[in-house]
């Protein structure tokens, strides 16, 4: 589907589609060549695609609208045709092997089918010589042990492949195997067939060289292949449901563990974790019987103390959610749905054990057993077959329901065997005898060989294991006769619990033995898999920490972090997985199993000791109700599959190299790019690697030689995606491309360029909020001495300007243009002046302006003392020095919403002329009672930025004629003295004009939101010092000094130098050292000799 999507990309969709139609045209072809066998169908249909051709083309006309429409929407269907084909296809090779079993079975089957049909009709007949070929009389099949005839097998029948076949019908047909009785015959035998039975054959490699036909089987498969998509992705999810039962039943028990989250299911999961994953080559019947055994009881249990009358069950309500409650944590609680899960658990049990009887693996341990009893009881070597005539035939063993091996034999000689325990049936011939090793881990067959013509007695030499084995029974069965005896089978508690003891103990030794000391090992690599289950796991719980300490610290971790305040839950959990994340790796380097199962045990009851018994008491609520620690706990079952098949399997020979350079491709290079790019990431894996790998080479030298490893990687995925992706030569780029990707870069770079005037520009005006006022003051001072007027405006004083009224008064839709209105006819604005003043208005909304509504009276007594009473009244009658009046506001707004400063404040001073400062001291002497009015000295409007200054604003008055007030002292006497308070009164108010107060109009900037304020507060220079100059330089670097790297990064072929690379990387894992020095130096000199390097480079001629 790839290639169809990229063959679209380069042409057309019409294009692509008749591609496809064509390679579907060739591989119908193939198949009807290769069926029918004749060239004249080819032939014929080379005929007919020729005269169709013309036809298509002439019926082609010019496209227009509608037929580009139909095409996109035929290629759209055809695209996602394709995909459900390679999705079908990708289920299938997960059940590969699988479906190759079944059809391997399914053939046998048909063949026994076809022989009791056979025998049936010869015992009908009374023909006892209907089973005898024409040629001999000698029986086709036989056993080892008698000269019965056996059911045939599938896989012998493959297996000769030079002996023709026979029908039920036909004696020279294709269902029965014979051999002819001539020497030359035989010879044949021995040099073209019995070389390649010295392996088994797996299931697949049976069917590459198929042999049995059957016209039924082969209609069946033409019928299934025929069958609709969606009904072929059907068959393929339910084939990889079977083919993966086991996968299954361990999702459904740890499922059931993770919602129940008690001491009856933490058995099983820990069970799966280091028994069922750990066996070799599949889990035994005894455990899949301990595990529906178990579940059945645990059913069992658990309805047994749903009832009423125990004492718990009386306070569920109370005691559901504790997580130390006894029943909670043994699993015996009384809810509702109690025992679905484990239902469901004890269904997919059954629904595998019937998967294992099907295929007949259910009972294999039992024929094992059986075995090795018969191998304890049986010392003495069997005879078989005595001489019999030269030209004997064909004999072979029926494998019933496995296919696991294939087996020959020529019964001539006189041979002797030694019954063994072992997953096939030894058997001698007279040319050979053949074993099979099909499990990677299981005991072999015995291995013996002998020449033409003579008689060689073969047995089998035990291994040291086996030896050993053999021995401990012996010991067990003496220390069990030798306590009977002396101490009675009653009196000898002592000796029989340490007789079962050791009954318990020796299994598990010897199980763990076998699994660090095998045989055979296949070995695997999942370390990348298990990773990234780490990794899955660290991210958990970087963004999820609240859910592994208490809830106090349920907080986000940025916020935790601003704070400079580090969560202990959240430093434990990490600390911890990095730690395991360290070890993993160490334990993969050395490549030690032993360590790798000892770290398994420790993590898997380490691990469920903690989630399951620590933790609720830690965060004080059950881990089923912790949805953060159950999707923790089952990417860490992830991990322990993973880990336990990597132990199963053995580690790798060569474990160094990242895991995303085994492939060339697009993915594998820009997620290797990726990983190059995250901080330390690189660094800390070079280093570790140096530490736990056998090198000679210095820590310099290595990272020299992995910064190379991984330029020619990048190199080599780009030249196979050059090779992969082909472009036609002398073809011009497609616009889709030049605009699709040029067209982008130049809008990033644009926006780059001018990104901090956009941004400072549309961050306020989109995305900006008001900043309302929270608090207004205003201070009044003569000559600095104490204020004589103090006032604030809060909550109900301070109102919006559409509360006012102005709008139904001007008219117009703006308030601020309204405000305007008003303000240019009192002040009769000239026309430049009004274009400024709309110009600043143009920039704030009705919600942005706010009107603080002061009180008149001030809001503090003026307390001050005689002397400086009596001083101040003379500073304002001496006119040679000048008197001054300060006046200073303040406003507080909300600083969580993104202001640079909470207050923002300024001041005005202004020097009073003669007559005024003549009738305040007239005022303060009590020689006037009469108000004082302060010309042009109040501001009306205020502009209130995100910074701390807060200025008057110009462009709204005339020649900067500020507003006039008025002032008078107050004074009233009573019993309790003489009180006085200042009076402020504005001239020409818009609001309360009959009251004496004072209006002030603050214009709010809007402030950036909260999420961007770490931009905003860098400015518009402080943006282009730190982030355009930094993004540019780094652009730069793409787009200069691409010349000085032509030598190093087009090179057209660079297999041979990662050749090199790989086998000093080989070298080293072998261990030798010597060649790994003197390799490295090659690598250097290549390095600095150019000539050198372009010879290396040149593509491969032929």
């Amino acid at each position: 589907s790839f290639q169809f999507v990229y063959q679209a990309w380069i042409t057309d969709p019409k294009t692509a589609l008749r591609q496809r139609r064509k390679e579907k045209k060739s591989f119908g072809k193939e198949e009807k060549r290769r069926r029918k066998g004749s060239g004249d169908g080819g032939t014929d249909a080379d005929c007919e695609d020729s005269e169709e051709e013309p036809v298509k083309k002439k019926s082609d006309g010019p496209d227009n609208i509608i037929k580009r429409i139909f095409n996109i929407l035929k290629f759209t269907w055809v695209l996602f045709l394709a995909t459900l084909d390679s999705f079908t296809a990708w289920l299938n090779s997960i059940s590969r092997e699988h479906i190759d079993i079944s059809t391997v079975l399914r053939i046998e089957r048909c063949m026994l089918t076809r022989e009791i049909k056979k025998e049936v009709e010869d015992y009908s007949l009374g023909s006892e010589g209907a089973a005898y070929t024409p040629d001999t009389d000698v029986p086709l099949y036989s056993t080892v042990d008698s000269n019965a005839e056996a059911p045939p097998s599938y896989s012998k029948a493959v297996s000769f492949e030079h002996l023709p076949f026979g029908s039920p019908d036909d004696s020279a047909g294709k269902s029965l195997m014979m051999v002819s009785p001539d020497d030359s015959r035989t010879d044949k035998l021995h040099d073209t067939i019995l070389p390649p039975l010295t392996h088994e054959l797996t299931a697949s490699e049976l069917l590459l060289n198929k042999m049995f036909h059957d016209d039924e089987l082969e209609e069946s498969e033409k019928f299934y292949v025929g069958q609709p998509r969606v009904l072929l992705l059907i068959y393929a999810l339910y084939n990889t449901l079977v083919a993966r039962s086991e996968m299954v039943c361990y999702f459904v028990i740890i499922l059931n563990h993770m919602v129940s989250a008690s001491m009856i299911t933490l058995v099983l999961p820990i069970l799966i974790f280091l028994w069922a994953m750990l066996s070799v080559p599949r889990p035994s019947k005894r455990f899949w019987m301990t595990a529906i055994v178990y579940t059945e009881v645990a059913i069992v249990i658990k309805y047994f103390f749903q009832f009423g009358f125990f004492p718990w069950n009386k306070y569920v309500d109370y005691t559901k959610d504790k997580p130390y409650h006894p029943p909670n944590i043994i699993g015996i609680e009384k809810k509702e749905g109690y025992v679905h899960y484990d239902l469901v658990q004890l269904l997919a049990l059954f629904f595998h054990r019937s998967i294992l009887k099907c295929h007949g693996l259910w009972d294999e341990d039992e024929k094992g057993d059986s075995s090795s009893n018969k191998e304890d009881t049986d010392d003495d070597l069997s005879l078989t077959g005595g001489r019999r005539d030269s030209s004997a035939s064909l004999k072979s063993v029926n494998l019933a329901a496995s296919v696991e091996s294939i087996h020959v034999h020529f019964p001539e000689q006189q041979t002797a065997i030694r019954r063994k325990s072992s997953s096939s049936v030894s058997q001698l011939s007279h040319r050979s005898s053949f074993s099979s090793h099909r499990s990677k881990r299981e005991k072999t067959s015995t291995r013996n060989s002998s020449q033409k013509g003579s008689s060689v007695l073969s047995i089998k030499q035990k291994s040291r294991k086996e030896l050993l084995m053999e021995k401990f029974r012996e010991q067990m069965i003496k220390a069990k006769a030798f306590t009977i005896k002396n101490y009675g089978v009653v009196k000898s508690h002592c000796g029989l619990c340490c007789f079962r003891t050791l009954q318990v103990y020796v299994p598990i030794r010897q199980f763990f033995y076998n699994l660090i000391h095998p045989d055979y090992s296949a070995v695997t690599d999942v370390y990348v898999l298990m990773f990234l289950a780490d990794t899955v796991d660290f991210i958990i719980i970087v963004f999820g920490f609240w859910a592994f300490g208490k809830h106090s610290a349920a907080a986000d971790i940025t916020s935790s972090l601003s704070e400079d305040q580090v969560p202990e839950a959240f430093l434990v959990m990490v600390l911890i997985q990095f730690g395991t994340m360290v070890v993993d790796r160490a334990l993969y380097l050395k490549k030690t199993v032993m360590g790798k199962v000892i770290f398994q045990v420790i993590l898997v009851f380490g691990i469920h000791f903690w989630m399951f018994f620590i933790l609720p008491g830690v965060t004080e609520r059950k881990f089923s109700q912790n949805t953060v620690a159950q999707l923790w706990y089952f990417v860490k079952c992830v991990y322990f599959g993973l880990s336990a098949y990597q132990i199963r399997c053995g580690y790798p020979t060569r474990v160094l190299g990242n895991f995303l350079t085994k492939s060339y491709n697009y993915v594998n290079l820009f997620l290797f790019q990726g990983f190059r790019l995250v901080p330390f990431l690189t660094e800390l894996r070079a280093v570790m690697d140096w530490v736990w790998t056998d090198t000679t080479l210095s820590l310099s030298s290595w990272i020299c030689v992995e910064d190379i490893y991984a330029h020619i990687f990048i190199l080599k995925c780009w030249r196979e995606s050059e090779k992969r992706y082909p472009q036609p030569r002398g073809q011009k780029k497609k616009k889709v491309v030049k605009y699709g990707m040029g067209g982008m870069i130049i809008v990033l770079l644009i926006c780059i360029v001018w990104f901090p005037l956009l941004f400072m520009s549309l961050i306020k005006s989109v995305a900006g909020i008001t900043n309302k006022p929270l608090d207004v003051s205003i201070t009044i001072t003569l000559g600095g001495y104490q204020p004589i007027f103090t006032m604030s405006a809060q909550q109900s004083q301070l109102k919006d300007l559409n509360q006012t009224g102005f709008n139904a008064s001007a008219g117009l839709g703006n308030a601020a243009l309204c405000l305007l209105n008003i303000t240019a006819l009192k002040y009769s604005f000239p026309l430049l002046h009004l274009q400024a003043a709309l110009q600043f208005l143009e920039g704030y909304g009705k919600e942005d302006i706010t009107l603080a509504d002061l009180e008149g009276n001030s809001n503090s007594l003026w307390t001050i003392s005689p002397p400086s009473r009596e001083k101040m009244i003379q500073g304002l009658l001496d006119f040679s020095a000048e008197f001054t009046v300060v006046l200073s506001w303040s406003i507080q707004r909300n600083l969580t919403l993104g202001a640079k400063a909470e207050i923002a404040s300024d001041k005005l001073t202004f020097v009073l002329p003669e007559n005024t400062r003549k009738d305040i001291a007239k005022m303060m002497s009590g020689q006037q009672l009469e108000k004082v009015t302060l010309e042009t000295v109040y501001p009306y409007y205020i502009k209130a930025p995100s910074d701390s200054l807060a200025k008057p604003i110009k462009q709204l008055l005339t020649d900067c004629r500020w507003e006039n007030i008025t002032v008078s002292l107050v004074k009233n006497v009573s019993d309790e003295g003489v009180r006085e308070w200042w009076v402020l009164n504005q001239l020409g108010k818009r609001y309360k004009t009959s009251e004496e107060s004072l209006e002030l109009f603050i214009f709010s900037d809007k402030v950036s939101p909260p999420s961007l304020g770490f931009l905003a507060g860098y400015g518009i220079m402080g943006l282009y010092a730190s982030v355009v100059l930094v993004i540019g330089k780094f652009v730069r670097e793409f787009f200069s000094g691409i010349s000085h790297s032509i030598m190093f990064e087009e090179l057209p072929n660079v297999d041979r130098i990662l050749k090199l690379c790989t086998d000093i990387f080989l070298v080293r894992e072998t261990g030798e050292l010597e060649l790994e020095e003197d390799l490295y130096a090659k690598l250097i000199f290549l390095y600095r000799s150019p000539e050198t390097m372009i010879k290396w480079t040149r593509e491969k001629t032929n």
